[in-house]
């Protein structure tokens, strides 16, 4: 099966101190939990799972400076 069936996004999830963290998944949602997969609970405290914007790839290093 190719990858193209299901397509993957890069999401940047607002976090109370301002900064942003990167997720990557197929909808915020799974984007959300592989976060939860990777980080501690105390890491993903800061982190707004409502608020998010997606990017492309092309986009990411324009957004470095603002992840946290």
């Amino acid at each position: 099966m190719s990858s193209f069936n299901n397509p993957h996004h890069f999401y940047l999830f607002a976090m109370k101190n301002g900064k942003k963290k990167l997720g990557y998944g197929k909808s915020p949602d799974d984007a959300y939990e592989n976060l939860k997969i990777r980080l501690t609970s105390k890491e993903m405290e800061p982190i707004i799972k409502e608020q998010f914007i997606q990017i492309t790839q092309r986009e990411l290093q324009q957004h470095v400076q603002e992840m946290g």
